[in-house]
């Protein structure tokens, strides 16, 4: 069954019904949902088996900071529909997503989690980290949370961090890491090779003329991989083909603005529209000039032969 997401607290009571199901919840923005997160929504989904309820998120959109402190607002590592598309992908019954405004930022604590928890969601498990805050100037925390939990009816349970490499997993790690290229590190806190989602849209043709075909991708995504050439996989209509991708601005050809071109192996189709997702899993180089178009397509050649390599060992 589809994951239900609903909008408000008035959808989530009519899709369902006044004598819905008792939930296990949890509560956060979730941005990448890693592997810390993702402990988290497993958690969610066996306590909602263990009791016959509703496994569920609640989480905003957009981000809070975005709304209460823009200038110091984060790049999100995912769009909402990837966000959503994680959550379903877990197996969540369904998500309470709420639009995150200024009436919302309001609420103390404890009309949030009468409202949310107690009267829309009935929660009977909340699951979350350590450091949740909630309420109006996130002034409540999960001692205040386990208050409220036990005078109306659910039990609080705190999931311990997910360390890698010693560290504890983080969203804004995560960025870092797909920031300054470290792909492999973003995989590992990800659980899953970093992606970018978005549309195919036509290029300069250039690249096809003197070099390798590619196909350029164009995403709403805001956190980018550092400049370069990596070992890719890109999915279309539902094949993956494994490619090499640069992310860069093609200084060979005196480029100004951020591309990002993938040649796929063993693709031949010409396409100017449509769906694509680029999967990262290995930095191959740094994007460099080179003298001419010759001399790029000799070091993309070597290039394929490399990814080629890296994957032949997977």
């Amino acid at each position: 069954m589809a994951m239900a997401i609903l909008n408000s607290p008035a959808q989530w009571i009519a899709h369902f019904g006044d004598a819905r199901k008792p939930t296990a919840v949890t509560i956060g923005n979730f941005d990448g949902v890693h592997v810390g997160h993702q402990k988290i929504l497993r958690g969610v989904i066996e306590r909602a088996l263990a009791m016959d309820a509703v496994s569920s998120v609640l989480t905003f959109f957009p981000h809070p900071a975005r709304v209460l402190r823009p200038d110091v607002a984060p790049c999100l590592l995912e769009t909402l529909p990837q966000r959503l598309a994680e959550f379903a992908t877990m197996g969540i019954d369904a998500t309470l997503m709420l639009k995150f405004d200024q009436d919302l930022a309001k609420l103390s604590a404890e009309e949030f989690a009468r409202k949310f928890l107690v009267e829309t969601l009935r929660a009977r498990a909340v699951l979350v980290g350590a450091n949740f805050r909630f309420g109006h100037k996130q002034a409540g925390d999960v001692k205040l949370l386990e208050e409220f939990g036990r005078k109306n009816g659910f039990a609080v349970e705190i999931v311990e961090p997910v360390l890698v490499d010693g560290l504890v997993v983080s969203s804004s790690a995560i960025r870092a890491a797909v920031r300054e290229g470290r792909i492999d590190d973003a995989r590992r806190m990800l659980g899953r090779p970093f992606a970018l989602a978005g549309e195919i849209r036509s290029g300069t043709g250039m690249g096809r003329k003197l070099v390798v075909p590619t196909l350029n991708l164009a995403t709403e995504q805001e956190t980018l991989p550092n400049n370069g050439v990596y070992a890719t996989e890109v999915v279309i209509a539902g094949k993956c083909y494994r490619a090499v991708t640069n992310v860069g601005v093609r200084p060979t050809f005196n480029g100004q603005q951020l591309a990002i071109e993938s040649h796929l192996f063993d693709f031949s189709e010409t396409l100017t529209s449509g769906p694509m997702t680029v999967k990262f899993y290995a930095r191959l180089r740094d994007e460099q000039k080179f003298s001419g178009p010759d001399a790029l397509r000799e070091q993309i050649l070597q290039d394929i032969a490399r990814a080629k390599e890296l994957f032949a060992t997977r």
